[in-house]
C-alpha cells in the first residue's frame, strides 16, 4: 500500500500542477467564473477541507489566469520562458520550503507564505510547475485549442507528436467541420 506521502506526491506532481493551472485558466474564463465550478477543479487537484470562494477570491484568481493564460500562449520554449521569467520576477517571492505545520510532506513554495490569497498561490504554483515543465522539456508547456470556438488552454507534455487540440471532442468537431467543407466544395463545383 503506498504511502500518505506517495499518494501527497502523485496529486502534487509537477504535471498534475501544471494541469490544474490549465483546468483553472479554463474554469476561470467565462464570465462571470462559476465558483461552484473553481471550487470543483480545487477538489479535483486535491485541495481538502472547505473551499468558500469569496468574489475577491474570484477576482484575483482571474487575474492570476489571465496572467498564466500568456504562458499557454507562447509557441515556443523561449516565448514561454519569457512570459514565465516576467510572472516569476514580478510575483513571487523567495523559494522556501513549507510542510504546512506537519499536515504534508516538504514541498517547494514561492508564494509569500502558508496563508497567501487564492491568486498568489496559483500564479506562483502554476509558475513554478510550469517552469521546470519547460526547463525538463525545452518546449512550451501547454498551448490554446485550436479549434476557433474553443478558448480552452491545455497541458501538452504527453508522448508523440504535440497536440492541436484540447480534447478529442473539439478534434472530432473541427474534423467534422473540415470534412463538411471539403463535401461542399466539391459539390458547388460540380454545378
Amino acid at each position: 500500500m503506498p504511502s500518505t506521502a506517495d499518494d501527497w506526491s502523485t496529486r502534487h506532481s509537477v504535471l498534475t500542477t501544471a494541469r490544474r493551472a490549465a483546468a483553472l485558466v479554463n474554469a476561470l474564463t467565462h464570465d462571470p467564473p462559476d465558483p461552484s465550478q473553481v471550487a470543483e477543479v480545487l477538489y479535483a487537484y486535491g485541495e481538502s477541507g472547505t473551499i468558500d470562494l469569496t468574489p475577491r477570491d474570484l477576482a484575483e484568481l482571474r487575474t492570476a489566469a489571465a496572467r498564466l493564460r500568456e504562458v499557454f500562449t507562447a509557441t515556443d520554449a523561449d516565448g514561454a520562458a519569457t512570459a514565465l521569467n516576467r510572472l516569476l520576477r514580478e510575483h513571487t517571492g523567495p523559494l522556501r520550503l513549507t510542510s504546512h505545520g506537519g499536515d504534508s510532506p516538504w514541498h517547494p513554495h514561492i508564494d509569500r507564505d502558508d496563508d497567501a490569497p487564492w491568486g498568489e498561490w496559483l500564479l506562483t504554483s502554476s509558475c513554478m510547475a510550469l517552469a521546470v515543465l519547460v526547463w525538463d522539456r525545452q518546449r512550451p508547456p501547454g498551448r490554446i485549442c485550436a479549434s476557433p470556438s474553443c478558448p480552452d488552454v491545455f497541458v501538452n507534455q504527453g508522448s508523440g507528436p504535440d497536440r492541436r487540440y484540447c480534447s478529442r471532442r473539439c478534434a472530432t468537431r473541427e474534423r467534422v467541420a473540415a470534412h463538411r467543407r471539403q463535401a461542399a466544395d466539391r459539390g458547388s463545383g460540380a454545378a
